[in-house]
């Protein structure tokens, strides 16, 4: 098919002049005079044989054929420049940012990412944590999670903890957090042993008081009513508001925690935790990758998402 159109130049002073209502803003953009754009934008104007622009003393105003043509006109530019930037992608890999809960980067996706680096040099990785991520107890659907720019040689990822709702996302679930007790095993063997969780009674709770997520994390009360113990105070104990703080508590036998059971896979690895009971309890939310639409297709998403999810369905969901 032979497609007639006006030079691509052209088309982008458009846009941009069209975007500032200005030649001499949209010139600093890409870099010519308003001179240029000025020459752009009137061959575009002969070419169609109709005014784009209304040229006013100290204004620049579309006209309802500019005003109709300039969605049009972007829409293409944006696949153009997507469909080099795939292309792109392809060949050389890409820059992919991921943006996740500093806990979950710290604890599971860090341990986990030697083998996806190992397997896919070509692709950049840049890692990044934010508390934004976590979603608050009474959020049910979140929208702009970022501005995305097909233009921009970065691609934009994120793992978040909620309930899996975001406006304009494609969303995959990757594991429901269930909590366990935990401790050092040097407890297990000690003058108070923990062979049952009635044993608890003789033992320091440890409660995590930080003040992300706090009304989604659960509790010893929840645990212990699951566990089927009664006559043990589930509010006394030690309160700890860093969670990297409580976890080194438990570890060095200060007492017992309730704990994400993906995040602690180090510390029972190697032996510096033990989980004591097989009694789990869910969490109410989930980790979800999360990545706008617009650019979910791009290979180097495509590659990501494929391997978090095989890593991800390795976790014991009880």
């Amino acid at each position: 098919m032979t497609y007639r159109l006006p030079p691509l130049g052209s088309l982008r002073a458009f846009e941009a002049a069209a975007r500032h209502l200005s030649f001499k803003d949209a010139a600093a953009e890409l870099s010519v005079t308003p001179t240029a754009i000025s020459h752009q934008i009137r061959g575009l104007e002969e070419y169609l044989h109709l005014p784009l622009f209304r040229r006013l003393t100290r204004a620049l105003e579309l006209t309802s054929e500019g005003r109709a043509m300039l969605p049009k006109v972007r829409e293409g530019l944006e696949c153009f420049a997507w469909a080099i930037e795939s292309t792109r992608t392809q060949v050389a890999g890409g820059r992919l940012v991921v943006t996740s809960p500093p806990a979950f980067a710290a604890r599971w996706l860090m341990r986990h990412l030697p083998d996806f680096t190992a397997a896919h040099p070509e692709i950049r990785l840049h890692m990044a944590t934010s508390l934004d991520t976590i979603d608050a107890s009474d959020t049910s659907h979140v929208s702009g999670l970022a501005t995305v720019d097909l233009r921009d040689d970065e691609t934009e990822t994120f793992i978040r903890y909620g309930r899996g709702q975001y406006d304009g996302c494609r969303v995959d679930r990757l594991f429901v957090p269930v909590y366990t007790a935990v401790c050092s095993p040097r407890l297990l063997l000690g003058m108070r042993p923990l062979n049952v969780p009635a044993d608890l009674r003789r033992h320091n709770l440890l409660h995590n008081e930080s003040p992300i997520d706090l009304y989604d994390r659960p509790s010893w009360g929840q645990w212990l009513q699951v566990a089927g113990v009664t006559g043990i105070d589930a509010d006394s104990g030690t309160r700890i508001s860093d969670p990297g703080l409580l976890l080194s508590a438990a570890v060095d036998g200060v007492g017992v925690t309730l704990a994400s059971k993906p995040l602690i896979e180090a510390e029972v690895a190697a032996g510096r935790l033990v989980v004591p009971f097989d009694i789990v309890i869910r969490g109410p939310q989930a980790y979800y990758l999360v990545v706008a639409e617009a650019v979910a297709d791009r290979p180097v998403v495509s590659v990501f998402r494929e391997w978090l999810l095989g890593e991800a369905a390795k976790v014991q969901e009880e």
